[in-house]
């Protein structure tokens, strides 16, 4: 296990320094702060459904899927317990002091699954930025970020025949 926490420790320090570059840093910064909450994914699925309104029901729930899939997250958050990384000095502020996993990744993969599923292409590479967001920023370990991924996909996965039993909505 150590040598596990060892890579992780090793793998952010690298992305993290990344973040030395002034472009790179306000680039990730501003995809941080728009991932806060889910507040990215909620604006898209949320305009999904106005602007696709022969398909709002299935952008809703898929919208509530992303929802439901942070809200998870933030419930594991206080399972586990996990501290922020303290080995780097990080770029922006965070609401809570636990690491794992990282909600940013879990509603981010969510919204990758449920809006790519209704053909929204730029999700997912967005949603990918967002999760790398969080390490160039230094907030999370990479393991934080790859379970909140996971988590959040397998949410989205879960819900796939809810979303889409309404999609003719």
């Amino acid at each position: 296990m150590d040598d596990l926490d060892d890579m992780d420790h090793r793998m952010l320090a690298v992305l993290r320094a990344c973040g030395t570059d002034p472009r790179v840093a306000a680039a990730a910064r501003a995809l941080s702060r728009a991932g806060e909450h889910g507040a990215l994914w909620l604006a898209a699925g949320l305009t999904g459904a106005v602007v696709d309104g022969a398909r709002r029901g299935a952008w809703l729930r898929g919208t509530a899927l992303t929802v439901g899939a942070h809200l998870v997250s933030m419930g594991v958050k206080r399972i586990v317990r996990r501290p922020r990384p303290t080995h780097v000095e990080p770029l922006v502020r965070t609401v809570g002091r636990h690491s794992f996993p990282s909600s940013h990744a879990t509603s981010s993969a969510a919204a990758a699954v449920a809006f790519g599923a209704l053909g929204a292409y730029a999700v997912p590479p967005l949603a990918a930025a967002v999760c790398l967001s969080r390490l160039v920023v230094g907030v999370h370990y990479p393991s934080d970020v790859a379970a909140g991924a996971v988590l959040g996909a397998v949410t989205a996965r879960v819900g796939a025949r809810w979303m889409r039993g309404g999609a003719h909505d």
